[in-house]
């Protein structure tokens, strides 16, 4: 069995942290979670919350470690700070992020392992993580099947023009021609898949059915029986995909290559009344672009549940602008895709004390490099 050194952190002569297996060494684990208050009861199996934190309290205890968990995480006085200078472990998630910076790096003398339960691990600075010999982890493939699905309906709900009737019934009102001048079919329908990894390839399976013309886009093609199953077509130009698109779905990670790649410019670029799903990530997207194109029309709707920054201050433009279908970031926090990434986060941990190696697809930093997706 191939190890990693998991336990005391040192610094050799770079500057740079190396570990040393030690599995009966006693860990300090932290863990940031959204805190559920009264709906932190209503079941069972909702183990993705503070009060619940994941489900792994007393198998963590037993083992004789120290698990701290808080929602508490803004400011020189929260409770993660008070625990940053000796934690071994910080456990966070996308839908409540750490903002791992730099300066939180340097702090945090003892750290060994930053784990993200779930997928997008851009909340931490890689590269400060990665000059400090710390490794980064994230559960991946937890929550595809969820985003995916998550995707499919945001893309009904606009092309249906769903949320006007909605509000009518809220509202005591009964107008059809309000919803129907602009609901459509997704029948026939050119959709691009911006990122065609695990996320992108599920969604790419269940819009087959709605009979769409399919694109996408990304570093690399998806199989050739994927592709034949699908009838998706490979677009190698982002600049020539995105005017074909009636709707477009982002799926990349956020690099620096992807920050702002939707600008002003090449929103420009997009079909007038283009519809866009984005549950990647917000900085994906120039914010006031976004804002200056729903309300002019070319963007003709607009749904994700990713912001930037998370929370989202109750200023966020994206809040009021017309024509959108936004909510809190909920996609990959299913009860089913809390319960894989809570037992991927414990068999990561698990593999961590007995010094063995994690799975490859899981690291986003290791010994120093970043995943390829992050370069």
């Amino acid at each position: 069995m191939a190890t990693l050194n998991a336990a005391a952190a040192t610094v050799d002569g770079t500057g740079s942290r190396t570990l040393h297996a030690n599995s009966l060494d006693s860990k300090k684990i932290v863990g940031v979670f959204y805190k559920a208050n009264q709906y932190a009861s209503l079941n069972p199996e909702f183990v993705g919350c503070a009060e619940a934190a994941l489900g792994i309290r007393d198998w963590l205890e037993s083992k004789g470690h120290q698990y701290i968990v808080t929602d508490d995480k803004e400011g020189p006085n929260c409770e993660l700070e008070k625990h940053i200078h000796d934690m071994h472990v910080l456990i966070t998630t996308p839908f409540h992020p750490v903002y791992v910076t730099a300066e939180k790096i340097k702090k945090a003398k003892n750290l060994q392992l930053l784990l993200t339960a779930g997928v997008g691990s851009d909340h931490v600075d890689l590269k400060a993580a990665a000059d400090a010999g710390i490794t980064v982890v994230e559960i991946s493939g937890s929550n595809a099947v969820s985003v995916a699905e998550d995707e499919l309906m945001r893309i009904l709900i606009l092309v249906r023009n769903f949320l006007p009737g909605y509000r009518q019934v809220i509202d005591g009102d009964w107008n059809v021609a309000g919803i129907a001048h602009r609901a459509y079919d997704l029948e026939g329908k050119t959709v691009g898949i911006i990122g065609a990894g695990r996320i992108g390839k599920l969604l790419l399976q269940r819009l087959k059915p709605f009979n769409c013309n399919l694109l996408y886009h990304d570093r690399l093609t998806i199989s050739p029986e994927l592709e034949k199953e699908t009838g998706a077509k490979f677009e190698e130009d982002l600049d020539v995909i995105l005017p074909k698109c009636d709707i477009v779905v982002i799926n990349t990670p956020l690099t620096e290559k992807t920050r702002g790649m939707f600008d002003k410019e090449r929103i420009g670029k997009l079909k007038k009344g283009v519809l866009i799903v984005n549950n990647a990530r917000a900085a994906i997207m120039d914010t006031q672009a976004v804002v200056d194109a729903c309300s002019s029309g070319h963007i003709a709707g607009y749904s994700g549940d990713v912001w930037n920054p998370q929370p989202a201050p109750r200023d966020h433009p994206w809040r009021y602008m017309p024509n959108h279908a936004m909510t809190p970031h909920v996609s990959g926090t299913t009860i089913n895709s809390q319960l894989r990434y809570a037992d991927g986060v414990k068999d990561t941990l698990d593999k961590y004390f007995k010094g063995e190696e994690f799975p490859a697809q899981n690291y986003i930093v290791k010994e120093g490099k970043l995943a390829s997706q992050y370069q």
